[in-house]
């Protein structure tokens, strides 16, 4: 692992050097622009392993990169797609797959529409989280954005329909977003991995997103709110242990939402140098399991508060307290097994982040990031936010304090 880890570095290290000046050129008279990135990360905690990684021995078991072109057509027309790659401890494993490939038709500044495999809109970073150039953190806010869930939300298979609207009397402008499609998740992501705790194999899942993205730039300059509605429907076919007879061996396992919803809202402010930004999100999951005989009740809430200064050029300081919480209640055969987890003050329910970080950019191609996390709770429930007994067979200490250290190249 260290030794890939070294030659992905520098490989990639010496493309983007060589792609810099080279990020562009003609097509039938049409600007065909080609970008990438590659990432690097090293995590180090005093006590719980965490993202799947043994991060209590220092692990540096945190790659991802992509390779991206787009053109337009047209002057209304666009076509892009990006394919992407990860290693997270146990999770992506190499396993390369499409991030989206979008087909972009704008009739006019309030109406466009784009079809393919769209990145979703939803609340201010779940279009542009593999977009890490863009901030100054190693790791968005895990209560809104873990990074071991990244393929849930990221993007759908369907068509968008958006535009941006101005207002009269210098009352700024609206953008709106609505969609729908399928959304089909990795079986190397976060929720699989979960469930594999249980002794469950989830061999798909996915199913029906839609939903829409309000925001508004408002007249006082560099303020932007909005909310985000989600809707789902969705469906977990694989295999399990059957509890009441756990020597018998596996059986087919089936999972489908009876009511599945995300609402956000977020706010951002831009001053000078100085950046703000806040965000609330609540996630609501029932669903029913081994094919309806028991029902899962989950109650998810996350909010953060952020700010980045950047000191100079090449220096950038930033900070945020995120603040994550989940309840769960199984009802039916299963709920002798998994008692209700409802007192959101345990540090099985909840988790508090303190996080402070710093990044240099080594030239305008790649950054260093050094992170802090000081953490209250581990969150492991249904909806995993970083913290799995596979990796913690000991069981979980209350507070965990980690180090990320993560450099990237882009181009």
């Amino acid at each position: 692992m260290w030794r890939r880890t070294v030659v992905v570095v520098f490989v990639c290290l010496g493309a983007g050097q060589v792609l810099s000046n080279a990020q562009e050129f003609k097509l039938f008279d049409r600007t065909v622009q080609v970008h990438g990135f590659v990432s690097q990360g090293f995590v180090y905690t005093n006590d719980n392993n965490w993202l799947t990684m043994d991060t209590s021995q220092g692990s540096a078991a945190f790659t991802d990169f992509g390779l991206n072109v787009s053109a337009p057509v047209t002057d209304k027309l666009r076509v892009g797609a990006q394919v992407y790659d990860r290693n997270l401890g146990q999770l992506g494993q190499y396993h390369p797959s499409l991030d989206w490939a979008v087909v972009d038709y704008r009739f006019k500044s309030w109406f466009g529409v784009r079809g393919g495999k769209v990145k979703t809109t939803l609340g201010l970073y779940t279009d542009t989280q593999d977009e890490d150039f863009l901030r100054v953190f190693a790791l968005l806010p895990q209560s809104v954005y873990p990074t071991d869930l990244r393929e849930a939300t990221i993007a759908h298979l369907g068509g968008d329909i958006y535009g941006r609207l101005s207002l009269k009397r210098h009352l700024g402008e609206f953008l709106y977003t609505a969609y729908a499609g399928h959304r089909s998740d990795s079986i190397y992501s976060g929720y699989p991995y979960y469930f594999s705790s249980f002794g469950a194999h989830i061999t798909s899942y996915g199913g029906l997103q839609y939903g829409a993205d309000l925001r508004w730039n408002t007249p006082l300059k560099g303020l932007l709110i909005g909310a985000s509605r989600m809707n789902e429907d969705i469906t977990g076919k694989g295999s399990a242990i059957n509890a009441f007879n756990p020597g018998a061996g596996l059986v087919p396992y089936s999972e489908a939402s009876k009511a599945d919803w995300i609402n956000q809202f977020y706010g951002e402010y831009t001053v000078g140098r100085l950046r703000i930004d806040s965000e609330y999100r609540r996630y609501w999951r029932n669903q029913e399991l081994f094919s309806g005989t028991s029902e899962s009740f989950a109650d998810v809430r996350g909010w953060y508060v952020s700010g980045a200064y950047r000191i100079c050029k090449r220096l950038q300081i930033g900070s945020y307290y995120s603040r994550y919480t989940v309840t769960n209640v199984v009802a039916g055969a299963l709920s002798a097994f998994y008692p209700p987890a409802t007192d959101t003050s345990l540090p099985a329910d909840h988790d508090y982040d303190k996080v402070i970080t710093g990044r240099v950019d080594l030239n305008k191609f790649w950054n260093v990031k050094i992170e802090g996390h000081f953490m209250n709770g581990y969150g492991s429930g249904p909806y995993p936010n970083g913290f799995y007994t596979q990796v913690n067979p000991q069981g979980f200490k209350t507070d965990t304090n980690a180090l990320v250290v993560r450099t990237s190249v882009y181009f």
